[in-house]
């Protein structure tokens, strides 16, 4: 069945793309001339890419790979949306950038994306698409270089327990919650006034899965940060910060979290 739910999550994010991509959030034009996409946390994170090579998984179309790129590293970008890595290919063509893209699904990259990496990469609303993480943490593992880097960040998934349809938060799912989360409503998160329709199967995921999908390929854990600020203003009634990043109004909850790990 989760083939099924696959294929109805990429015409969603077939969709996606063409908005997003038009959108104040992604910036395309300034990416363009030359504004980095990427959180000076992930860049601090990896440190000097220059000349490694990097697996960027579920890519969505393609501009932190190419922010990667950007920095010196060889890159591979992998995402579900035909649309999004038609668009990666075509902006890495025309910003004549190391990276290529791959289309298909993140859980069979190993079938597609034979070469190993210096680092694998993936961030913000990548594991929430996946109905188990086991065979996730195993391919990062078959694609890492001995000595190699996993680096994630990611929304923390106590924001998933909630429903924000509404405009309001509404504890609504479990932190660890085995079914499947089927959504549809108007709008994406890059334009909420959009008239498009998005149609979602996803899946809530804790910590501990997370940590453990990864000690159980093998990968060891450098560390495991969580934060209560998030890049993205995506939830409804955050509050912007100083630094640029925004907060609930009572912070009494994570909303990020990173992971760095490595193949041994």
């Amino acid at each position: 069945m989760s083939k099924n739910y696959f294929e109805i999550n990429r015409a969603t994010w077939n969709e996606k793309v063409k908005i997003h991509s038009q959108s104040d959030m992604y910036d395309l034009e300034a990416f363009k001339n030359g504004k980095s996409s990427l959180m000076s946390y992930e860049i601090k994170a990896l440190g000097d890419v220059k000349g490694k090579s990097l697996l960027h998984l579920q890519c969505h179309f393609g501009q932190d790979t190419l922010s990667w790129s950007r920095a010196g590293a060889q890159c591979v970008g992998v995402d579900l949306s035909d649309e999004g890595i038609a668009l990666a290919t075509s902006l890495s063509n025309e910003l004549k950038l190391d990276a290529e893209f791959v289309r298909c699904n993140v859980l069979d990259t190993s079938e597609f994306v034979k070469d190993m990496f210096d680092i694998v990469f993936t961030s913000y609303g990548v594991i929430g698409w996946l109905p188990d993480l086991k065979p996730w943490g195993k391919l990062i593992a078959e694609r890492l270089k001995t000595g190699g880097t996993f680096y994630m960040a990611e929304f923390h998934p106590i924001v998933w327990m909630f429903d924000y349809l509404e405009g309001q938060q509404i504890m609504k799912y479990g932190y660890m919650q085995e079914e499947v989360i089927y959504e549809e409503y108007e709008g994406t998160y890059a334009n909420q006034n959009s008239k498009m329709t998005s149609k979602e199967y996803g899946w809530n995921h804790g910590l501990s899965e997370v940590v453990n999908a990864l000690i159980e390929a093998g990968l060891t854990i450098d560390y495991l940060n969580e934060y209560d600020e998030s890049p993205y203003d995506v939830l409804p009634d955050l509050v912007k910060t100083k630094s640029g990043m925004f907060t609930t109004k009572d912070k009494l909850y994570p909303l990020i979290f990173e992971i760095k790990a490595t193949k041994l």
